[in-house]
C-alpha cells in the first residue's frame, strides 16, 4: 500500500482512524511515556539502550529463523567472544540482525532527512554477511529478484521498487506532523513488501522502524524493544500481519498497524524489564 505524495500527512492521519488503530496507538504511546520516567533512565540510558539493541537483535534474528540465547548475543555484541570464522546460515542470519540493529543507532539522524542513505547504510550492515559485495547497500536492478517473504507474493520489479523508494522520503518527512507510530509501521511494511534488496529486507525493515521510533521522539531513549513485540505471536503472527498489510485492504492495513502498535507496547514492557535489571545491577 504505497503512501506518498503531497497529501501523505492526511493519509497517515486517516490510517490512524481505521478501526482499532487509534486506541492501540494511544496505549503504545502511554507505555513509552511510562518507560521514559523509569528511575534507571535518569542517568543510565546508554546502558539500557545497549541492552535493548542486544535483545532487539536476538528477536530480529529469531524472526528470520535464527534462535540464539540472549546471553550469547550479548557476548558477541560487546566483544566478549569472537564471531566464528566459519559462519553457518544461522550465524550469518544472527550477524545480519546484530549489525543492522547496531547501525540503527547511527542512522537515526538520517531517517527523516536522507532516508535513502539511511536505508543503504542499514543494508550494508545487514547484507554484508549474506550477499556478495556488489549486491550490498543498493536496491535490486533489472534481472535481480528477492525470494524472501514469499508469503507476501512475488517481489515487485526493480522499476516499481525505485518508485516506491522515492515515497520513503515523503513518509519519513511526515514524522513531525503525522502519528509517529503510524509512520514507523507503514515504513516497516513498505520496505518488507517491496523487498528492495536481494536479501536482508526484513532485518532492514525492522531496524529502520526502530530508528524512526527513536528519531520521531515517540521513544527517544532507545530502550523499547519493538522486535520482541513483533515476535510475540511467533514468526507466523508477524508474517500474517505483514501479509495483511500487503493486501492493501483497509482491514489488512488496520491489522498491521494494530500489530505494530502492540509490538511497541510489548517492546516497552521489555524495556521496563531492562530498566529494572539495570537499576538492580543484574545485567552481566
Amino acid at each position: 500500500m504505497p503512501v506518498s505524495g503531497p497529501d501523505v500527512v492526511s493519509t497517515l492521519r486517516a490510517l490512524e482512524q481505521l478501526p482499532g488503530v487509534a486506541e492501540a496507538v494511544a496505549t503504545a504511546r502511554d507505555a513509552c511515556t511510562e518507560l521514559r520516567w523509569h528511575q534507571a533512565l535518569r542517568r543510565r540510558i546508554p546502558e539500557a539502550a545497549a541492552e535493548s539493541r542486544v535483545r532487539g537483535a536476538r528477536a530480529s534474528a529469531a524472526l528470520d529463523g535464527a534462535e540464539i540465547p540472549v546471553d550469547a548475543v550479548r557476548d558477541l555484541m560487546r566483544g566478549a567472544v569472537a564471531w566464528p570464522t566459519d559462519d553457518d546460515a544461522v550465524m550469518q542470519t544472527l550477524r545480519s540482525a546484530v549489525q543492522a540493529t547496531a547501525e540503527s543507532e547511527h542512522v537515526r539522524p538520517q531517517v527523516g532527512t536522507s532516508p535513502a542513505q539511511a536505508l543503504a547504510r542499514l543494508h550494508v550492515a545487514a547484507g554484508s554477511p549474506l550477499l556478495p559485495a556488489d549486491q550490498v547497500g543498493r536496491p535490486r536492478v533489472a534481472g535481480e529478484d528477492s525470494r524472501e517473504l514469499v508469503e507476501l507474493g512475488a517481489a515487485p520489479e526493480s522499476t516499481e521498487v525505485a518508485e516506491r523508494l522515492r515515497g520513503l522520503a515523503d513518509l519519513t518527512g511526515a514524522m513531525s506532523a503525522a502519528p509517529a507510530l503510524v509512520v514507523a509501521a507503514v515504513v516497516h511494511g513498505e520496505i518488507a513488501v517491496m523487498r528492495p534488496f536481494v536479501r536482508g529486507n526484513a532485518v532492514v525493515a525492522r531496524a529502520f522502524e526502530r530508528a524512526v521510533l527513536i528519531e520521531s521522539g515517540l521513544e527517544p531513549t532507545g530502550v523499547v524493544v519493538p522486535e520482541v513485540g513483533h515476535g510475540k505471536e511467533g514468526v507466523a503472527g508477524y508474517a500474517g500481519a505483514l501479509t495483511a498489510y500487503a493486501s492493501g485492504s483497509p482491514e489488512g492495513v488496520a491489522l498491521w498497524l494494530t500489530h505494530c502498535a502492540q509490538a511497541v507496547q510489548h517492546g516497552a514492557a521489555e524495556g521496563m524489564a531492562i530498566a529494572d535489571a539495570v537499576l538492580a545491577g543484574r545485567l552481566s
